[in-house]
């Protein structure tokens, strides 16, 4: 059971707990998750098993998009629906508000993460030792919003929208940063993480689904190969005679090549991830 299988973790799931059951059912003992979902959070999960947990650096560091709810005019200590409610605004924003500040919220930027956050101090999770009541210093971390984009308004002072972001921006810091600058305060009630890299929500399974393959026998069907999960790089091919020092760890001579990571192929098989640079190949994660 070598590949990743993605998970619709439901609210109140933790990320852990996801992990736990998938490894149970699939019997594997190397299983990780690519990116912590908040507990109150549901969406799309992935879970490498086997040698996919090799792939975990390349693949965790892929965007991810969001589809979540901003609801301004009440602040919890959590950022989310899960916290105790600590300020209410009376100020009403406007749909024409909001869309007008949401462009100056794309690109680069320095983002405070919530003391409610999975980030660790000395090995713990922030949010363990904020409930615990102990005194936890908030990160501030480089974080890139790619598209941000209202899709409805769902309420009075209510507003559904999209964000494509990268790895390590916390959606709810972000909404509590545009009703900043909205003049007033917010949370993030709705929660839903609808794609991690190439893992989108129209493949996800539920735990209760994967537990029905498994009865049905199809379980091997609910993984994405690590051959299709590296496609969004490109092949390289190696002659019959290079593979088996490329097994063994000795580099090839590639003229004419970018560098940069690559999909590695056999004369009949996939080998693995590998890179190229200044003119040589080496392979790097091996998947054969």
């Amino acid at each position: 059971m070598d590949g990743i299988v993605t998970v619709l973790k439901p609210p109140g799931m933790t990320s852990s707990n996801v992990v736990f059951d998938v490894r149970k059912i699939y019997g594997e003992k190397h299983a990780g998750h690519l990116g912590t979902l908040d507990p109150a959070a549901a969406g799309v999960l992935p879970v490498c098993l086997g040698r996919a947990t090799r792939l975990f650096d390349i693949l965790v560091d892929k965007d991810k998009e969001y589809v979540f709810e901003c609801a301004f005019g009440t602040q919890t200590d959590t950022q989310d629906a899960c916290g105790t409610v600590v300020a209410r605004d009376e100020k009403r924003v406007e749909k024409s508000e909001l869309m007008q500040i949401l462009p100056e919220f794309i690109g680069g930027q320095m983002q405070t993460a919530s003391i409610y956050s999975a980030l660790k101090v000395d090995g713990k999770k922030m949010y363990d030792l904020a409930r615990a009541g102990e005194a936890v210093e908030p990160k501030i971390r480089e974080i890139c919003v790619h598209e941000l984009e209202l899709i409805e308004q769902t309420g009075e002072n209510r507003f559904l929208l999209r964000a494509v972001c990268s790895r390590g921006t916390y959606v709810r810091a972000l909404c509590e940063s545009i009703a900043q600058r909205l003049g007033t305060i917010g949370y993030v009630p709705i929660l839903l993480r609808t794609r991690s890299g190439p893992f989108t929500s129209e493949c996800a399974r539920t735990i209760a689904e994967l537990d029905a393959a498994k009865a049905a026998g199809t379980l091997a069907a609910t993984l994405t190969s690590c051959e299709e999960a590296m496609a969004f790089l490109p092949a390289l091919g190696l002659d019959e005679d290079r593979v088996i020092p490329t097994k063994n760890g000795l580099e090839t001579h590639m003229r004419g090549m970018e560098n940069g990571l690559v999909r590695a192929y056999g004369a009949k098989e996939f080998l693995g991830i590998g890179e190229v640079k200044s003119g040589c190949f080496r392979l790097t994660i091996h998947l054969y």
